[in-house]
């Protein structure tokens, strides 16, 4: 079911990606039950979280490297290692639960790219990453500043935002060239160093 609903905004993932979504989706209801991981509480709630999370395939390039802040429950980190399995995915996640789901959901899907990291993004060693990616945490230049260490020219950036995107760009750093793309209410920020990027669209 999570896969039609893919299929619909324009993804197509393979059977293998489709079975870990939705044993990811029943792992997170089971929980929510005990533990109120997320504030999406049933099925459906989740399955618009995954496309949420996942809608940006449809304009983002696989990187070789990822780096999620602030994981929460793997929104969008977690969805997007199942779409990305040959991806090496790090989610940062300092709240005790939500790291402790991370890691056994990972466990439970077979995703060996995976790693979780109980700790603040700003605490965080690792040599840069092809891509960083957040959905509601913070605002843009002090998200940029808070994985600085983490990034390199070549990093590019994808942030999950709001209706207040257009204010965050005003502080962003002239070196990044940057895409919106408007899905409903959601506004994918794709911070590039190249002078490419892709063009906007609304569904």
């Amino acid at each position: 079911m999570i896969c039609a609903e893919l299929e619909k905004a324009g993804l197509t993932l393979d059977v293998q990606a489709c079975t870990r979504l939705e044993r990811y989706a029943q792992l997170l209801l089971e929980w929510n039950a005990t533990h109120n991981l997320s504030g999406a509480k049933s099925l459906r709630e989740i399955e618009e979280n995954l496309l949420d999370s996942l809608y940006p395939l449809n304009f983002v390039d696989r990187p070789k490297s990822l780096l999620d802040v602030g994981s929460g429950a793997g929104f969008p980190g977690l969805a997007l290692a199942i779409a990305w399995p040959e991806t090496q995915t790090l989610l940062c996640e300092p709240r005790n639960k939500r790291a402790a789901f991370l890691r056994y959901a990972a466990l439970e899907l077979g995703l060996d790219s995976v790693s979780v990291a109980k700790k603040r993004v700003e605490e965080l060693e690792h040599a840069p990453f092809d891509l960083i990616v957040s959905r509601a945490v913070s605002d843009t230049a002090l998200l940029l500043r808070l994985t600085q260490q983490l990034a390199d020219e070549k990093s590019r950036y994808l942030f999950y935002k709001g209706s207040r995107v257009l204010e965050e760009l005003e502080a962003l750093p002239s070196r990044l060239q940057h895409s919106i793309v408007k899905r409903g209410q959601r506004q994918y920020l794709y911070l590039m160093p190249e002078a490419a990027r892709p063009s906007s669209s609304e569904e």
